[in-house]
């Protein structure tokens, strides 16, 4: 059972639940996921998924993508590093139920946790790093208002090829609270 800390119009997100280590074993395996997420070369078994997940929930920077409307898991996203000095942080997403896939689920998901990131954390730059050949996930970050602003060139050898690793960020002025601020404003009766 999910309980939704943010919530979007198709998806929420939550505390991730490591008795779900089997859904997110079965997406890690899998080549399509495994390639985005720089998972390929591994082969996890669904013990060490759950460490994973448990280290991840307890955390508290970390968050389970729940479909709304039926409460599965298709994904989960994250802050991998957080300079609170700085004000600085870097996120990570995969959306691992490929039936969800192109249908603006990532962006949602996203456009939530970059919300919080912003908004509850009180960040000035939130940045994510991505390789070349994920056209589908650049896409995703820029609609949500990433930009790229660096690459580091040939760093990821897939299948034979040379890729880049583009690093893209959004800063809290360029980015439009689409949940949070909404909260806010009703508790202020605006």
């Amino acid at each position: 059972m999910y309980y939704p800390k943010i919530i979007g119009e198709k998806v929420f997100l939550a505390a991730i639940d490591p008795l779900d280590s089997h859904v997110y074993t079965k997406w890690v395996n899998d080549m399509d996921v495994a390639v985005g997420v720089g998972l390929a070369p591994k082969i996890i078994s669904e013990t060490s998924e759950r460490g994973i997940l448990e280290r991840l929930r307890d955390s508290g920077e970390n968050f389970a993508i729940v479909n709304k409307e039926t409460g599965e898991v298709i994904g989960n996203c994250g802050f991998p590093k957080m300079n609170s000095i700085d004000r600085c942080l870097e996120v990570g997403i995969f959306i691992g139920d490929k039936n969800y896939w192109n249908g603006g689920y990532g962006k949602e998901a996203l456009s939530l946790l970059c919300d919080f990131g912003f908004n509850v954390l009180n960040m000035h730059n939130i940045s994510l790093r991505v390789f070349s050949f994920n056209k589908q996930a650049i896409r995703c970050y820029e609609k949500v208002g990433f930009k790229e602003v660096g690459r580091l060139r040939e760093t990821k050898l897939f299948a034979g090829e040379k890729y880049d690793e583009i690093i893209m960020d959004i800063l809290e002025h360029e980015f439009e609270s689409p949940y949070i601020k909404k909260i806010i404003d009703k508790k202020l009766n605006k």
